[in-house]
Parts: structure tokens; sequence; C-alpha cells
């Protein structure tokens, strides 16, 4: 990851977990949630304010379903903003995102557990 890049996200971003060397997560799906937006934003799908928006969006509809705000789902808060968000900007489809991941959940079920899970072509049926 591109510490310059990360270090221009948690300016921009404030919600954003960090320490005193920057980003922190408790699980590696964060680090590559992270890692995706900071390559959107690079390529100009959208501005940090955008995101920032978008994602204390997110975080007030989940806390108006129940979401205790803990910290704990910080991440899933930013990954349905990156969601949202590509299929707003028209980088991909709504049905795209749910096809790819009912075929992750899919190859997740059929992998023994400690395996790395593997996205194949059978996933998508």
């Amino acid at each position: 990851m591109d510490a310059g890049a990360a270090a221009r996200a948690t300016s921009a971003v404030s919600s954003i977990p960090r320490d005193q060397d920057g980003p922190v997560f408790r699980a590696p799906w964060e680090a590559q949630a992270f890692a995706m937006a900071l390559t959107l934003h690079d390529r100009g799908v959208f501005t940090w304010p955008e995101w920032a928006a978008a994602l204390a969006d997110q975080i007030k509809r989940a806390q108006a379903a129940g979401d205790p705000d803990t910290g704990e789902t910080y991440y899933q808060h930013w990954l349905a903003t990156l969601e949202h968000l590509v299929a707003a900007k028209g980088v991909t489809t709504s049905e795209t995102l749910h096809r790819y991941r009912d075929a992750w959940d899919h190859a997740a079920d059929r992998t023994p557990h400690g395996q790395p899970i593997v996205l194949t072509s059978a996933d998508f049926r």
C-alpha cells in the first residue's frame, strides 16, 4: 500500500481508525477494501470529500438500523460505501457486485477451513 496515499486518505477522512503509524486494520480484508478505495480515488472515481460524505451517510443509516457503532463494523461500512459509489459512478452495476458476492460466498462454502479460497467459473452458477 502506498504510504503517501494512505496518509492523504487519513488526513481527508478523519474517521479512519489509525495509530501513530497510519491506518490500522483488524483483518486483511479491511486493508484490501482500504487499498481499493485508495486506488479508485487515485483514478479519479471520487474525491475524498465525496467519499467522506458517502461514508458518513452509510454509517448514519447503519446506526439508524441498530448498528451499535462500537468501531468493529467500520470497514463493513467502508465496503458498503465502496460498493455504493462504484455502482453510482457507473464503474460497475449493483447486479454485478451481487453476482460476484454470491460467487465468493459459494467458493468460500466449498473451501475447506484453512485453505485459500479460489474463485472459479463454476461459482457463478
